[in-house]
């Protein structure tokens, strides 16, 4: 009867008879009010993560367009000749939405290469997506040791991923006028 099991068993017993009930009934109550609050605050905490990685995000972009060779943004320009005679190319300067990005003075050695089927890489550099504006100017020696000059603007939209145009040099018999033509290089 005094033992220490009667008297844990008799503790035991007096917490799970009325008074028990009553405290486990104000702790629902208060479980499922808190839980409402709670729900309440946790939306509103997701709400202002999903902000927040928006905000990243965007910011990441933005970094991204800094880079100095993103694959999203890069754009490069190349220069080939159509017709391997007639004129001799003495320098290209090439402008992207009005500021200089590429400026080239030949030599007789660049401007032979370019004659036998050579391809030169003018400019690499990074644009962002959408519209701009590539202006070229070439200056060539006609065969009547003429100097000549050529200015050409293209217009294109910068889509996401690499974006390579070429520049085709073409001067045609008889008065060998130079004249320049942009495309998109696959």
């Amino acid at each position: 009867m005094f033992g220490p099991r009667n008297t844990q068993e008799r503790r035991y017993g007096q917490r799970e008879g009325f008074g028990a009930g009553l405290t486990g009934g104000i702790i629902a109550v208060v479980l499922i009010s808190s839980n409402a609050a709670g729900a309440s605050s946790l939306d509103n905490e997701i709400a202002r993560l999903e902000a927040e990685i928006v905000a990243h995000a965007d910011e990441v972009f933005q970094l991204e367009q800094k880079l100095p060779h993103s694959v999203d943004t890069r754009l490069a320009v190349f220069l080939t000749l159509a017709s391997r005679d007639g004129f001799g190319l003495d320098s290209v300067e090439m402008f992207v939405n009005g500021e200089p990005v590429a400026s080239h003075l030949y030599s007789t050695r660049e401007s032979d290469a370019l004659q036998q089927g050579g391809v030169q890489e003018l400019f690499t550099g990074n644009l962002a997506n959408g519209q701009h504006q590539l202006r070229a100017v070439v200056t060539a020696r006609a065969p009547n040791d003429h100097f000549v000059r050529r200015e050409t603007t293209h217009r294109f939209q910068k889509r996401p991923g690499k974006l390579r145009l070429k520049m085709v040099l073409e001067a045609t018999a008889p008065d060998y006028e130079p004249r320049v033509s942009m495309a998109e290089w696959k």
